[in-house]
């Protein structure tokens, strides 16, 4: 468990992040999920709850997904279905249970990069943008890679347009952490095709035409953990990155 010192419900993003950057443990809260599994002491917790980022918002050209979105609006928005097919509710239903998912947030799970993120992979198989209150608008792959910084995520970025695109993950049981994920979109005959769980954070695995399953996955690190080798991970790889290219496919 965490320990908090003080704790702050900012009323603007700039008094969120001039306290953020006011003391080395301070300390943006997200729906804590997995803040709460770590042992850490902060000095001071931020909560944006007042900051209307809980909002999947329609614009004329983009939809704009709230930094404070919970998982479960993810998996139901019908707007992201309707421009997205089933890429958020396949990538994100298989995260712990219900009640997890309606805390868990879209914030948290992109601006943790963690390893073994559905969200994150998800969104790398699009041409999502992240925006940032300190750093500004950077592309999901540009920030994926990126150092960890303190910045406040506003929200993720997506064009408002029909992307077909398709989720693929293994797991050994409903609810466990994955043993590797894969996302295909494809956009103007442009493919991007995003791995993750390897166990390192997810990338853009590939941006082209014409995939070759068996040539992507040669060109990606695996390793080793509890949950797999890196051997069956790298047997795994091309078969799910198939079943994605086909699912997406048949959506053209």
């Amino acid at each position: 468990m965490y320990s908090i010192r003080q704790f702050v419900r900012a009323s603007t993003l700039e008094e969120a992040y001039q306290t953020l950057i006011a003391g080395r443990n301070n300390t943006v809260l997200g729906g804590c999920m997995w803040l709460r599994l770590g042992r850490r002491a902060i000095g001071t917790a931020i909560d944006l709850s007042a900051l209307g980022l809980d909002q999947i918002t329609e614009k004329e050209d983009t939809i704009e997904i709230g930094a404070m979105v919970s998982l479960r609006q993810l998996e139901t928005s019908a707007l992201l279905q309707q421009y997205c097919g089933t890429l958020f509710r396949d990538a994100v239903s298989g995260i712990v249970g219900t009640q997890f998912r309606n805390t868990a947030t879209v914030g948290g799970s992109v601006y943790g990069r963690f390893g073994f993120s559905d969200v994150l992979t998800a969104l790398l198989a699009l041409p999502a943008q992240v925006k940032l209150y300190h750093r500004g608008i950077v592309s999901i792959e540009e920030f994926a890679a990126l150092p960890y910084e303190k910045d406040i995520i506003e929200c993720i970025i997506l064009p408002k347009r029909k992307i077909p695109a398709a989720y693929q993950h293994l797991r050994y049981q409903a609810t466990d952490f994955p043993v590797l994920t894969c996302a295909v979109g494809l956009l103007d005959d442009t493919y991007r095709i995003s791995v993750g769980a390897r166990p390192g954070r997810a990338t853009l695995s590939y941006s082209g035409a014409a995939p070759d399953a068996d040539a992507i996955t040669q060109g990606l690190k695996f390793s080793s953990n509890m949950r797999a080798s890196a051997d069956y991970r790298r047997k795994v790889c091309p078969v799910l990155i198939r079943r994605a290219l086909e699912e997406v496919q048949s959506c053209r």
